[in-house]
């Protein structure tokens, strides 16, 4: 699965090992057990890579060989490539801007290998698009 963290100024994306339904029962018994308000509902989140990043255009393939409707590439002008993915958007309160975005492109109870190394292929984009933006500032 892959999370994404939002705060006032940035995201960090991060691949789980661990099953989205899994990782979002822990979230609500936390929740429940702290007695914090979680609001949990159908999302999508948008990010950009840069096209000429090596690694975009096997990206493009796995995404178009996947099939799935929970990734969406689109490109955004010369310079960039916006990944859509659809999912579940958790936090304090539902109109809040700061929260985790969670979706799962891979179902491996049903053998999904290829979908759960787009998951961590896209995560190795984007650990490297951050590296390439890093360098330039």
């Amino acid at each position: 699965m892959l999370k994404l963290t939002y705060t006032e100024t940035d995201f960090c994306l991060e691949h789980l090992t661990q099953s989205l339904e899994e990782w979002v029962q822990g979230r609500v018994i936390l929740a429940l057990r702290v007695a914090q308000t979680l609001c949990i509902e159908p999302s999508t989140a948008t990010f950009l890579l840069p096209v000429n990043l090596p690694g975009v255009e096997a990206l493009k393939a796995r995404v178009k060989q996947h099939d799935s409707e929970i990734i969406a590439l689109c490109p955004c002008d010369v310079d960039y490539l916006e990944v859509t993915l659809k999912g579940s958007w958790l936090s304090s309160g539902c109109e809040d801007a700061v929260g985790v975005f969670v979706t799962a492109i891979s179902d491996l109870s049903n053998g999904d290998r290829l979908a759960s190394s787009t998951e961590f292929f896209l995560h190795k984009l984007w650990q490297e698009a951050q590296a390439c933006a890093s360098v330039q500032s």
